[in-house]
């Protein structure tokens, strides 16, 4: 009787545990894409409005062997790459210390929730005016998106770390620096790296902001050109180029939570 209750417990389990094989998901974007590709063939919508897959890839080959692509490209991975690491250093650093010394939450806690809601794209002609027109602005702009994500996700997780393991370690002597390091750091991680994870999002949207306002070259300032000569196709390799980004940006991050967090 016990055993076929076991089993009938597994069986109703068996759509959570299910693993799919990797090829579904490339499937469906396959499926995506061959779908587009047909409807652009087969309708009357004019390039103008809806380019093909095909026309996209032929574009986009013509404007790499140029170089166009790959300058605009390098620009904007400049500015994400700097962006993204200042502001998650500092956000995962504050976030810490204000989950963890009572004076820095009460100080910091009050600041951060009054300046979170904020649109940070309303403060960028505010930081060109402080900063100017230069590098400086993008990546502070990017570095303040980012920022606020990672330290409440971090502040989250210091505060979500089982208080018997702190206790376990203050009772064998550890210092507060080894409890944080050995302790909450890694209790911590898996929110964490949530909070990155949403911050990819939102650096990817205030660098496109912030190019086409205030850059001659990256990868939001020739979408804005593009568009403002109705070439669509060429502002569709901005827009692939983009989704590019961002796929590479949770390969990463999926990639940096396999190797901290092996335990998961």
């Amino acid at each position: 009787m016990n055993a076929m209750y076991r089993r009938e417990v597994v069986n109703r389990l068996a759509f959570i545990d299910t693993k799919l094989p990797g090829w579904v998901s490339m499937l469906s974007l396959i499926g995506l894409i061959v779908l587009w590709e047909v409807v652009c063939r087969v309708s009357s919508v004019p390039e103008l409005y809806l380019p093909s897959p095909s026309a996209i890839v032929v574009t986009s080959w013509d404007m790499l062997v140029s170089g166009e692509l790959l300058t605009n490209a390098q620009a904007s991975l400049y500015r994400i790459g700097w962006g993204f690491v200042i502001g998650s250093a500092a956000g995962i650093l504050l976030g810490l210390a204000t989950g963890f010394f009572r004076l820095a939450e009460a100080v910091g806690n009050p600041l951060v929730h009054a300046l979170y809601p904020i649109p940070k794209i309303a403060l960028l002609p505010l930081i060109i005016l402080w900063l100017g027109i230069g590098e400086l602005s993008k990546v502070s702009i990017i570095s303040l998106g980012v920022f606020f994500p990672v330290i409440i996700n971090t502040y989250s997780g210091v505060k979500n770390v089982d208080p018997l393991l702190i206790k376990a370690a203050v009772a064998f002597r550890a210092s507060r620096l080894s409890i944080i390091r050995k302790v909450i750091l890694p209790g911590a991680l898996p929110v964490i790296i949530a909070g990155l994870k949403l911050a990819a999002g939102t650096s990817l949207l205030l660098l496109v902001a912030a190019e086409m306002i205030a850059a001659k070259e990256g990868i939001g300032a020739m979408i804005l050109h593009y568009g403002d000569l109705m070439l669509t196709t060429k502002l569709m390799v901005g827009v692939l180029a983009l989704s590019l980004l961002g796929i590479a940006f949770n390969y990463l991050l999926n990639w940096l939570e396999k190797r901290l967090i092996s335990w998961r």
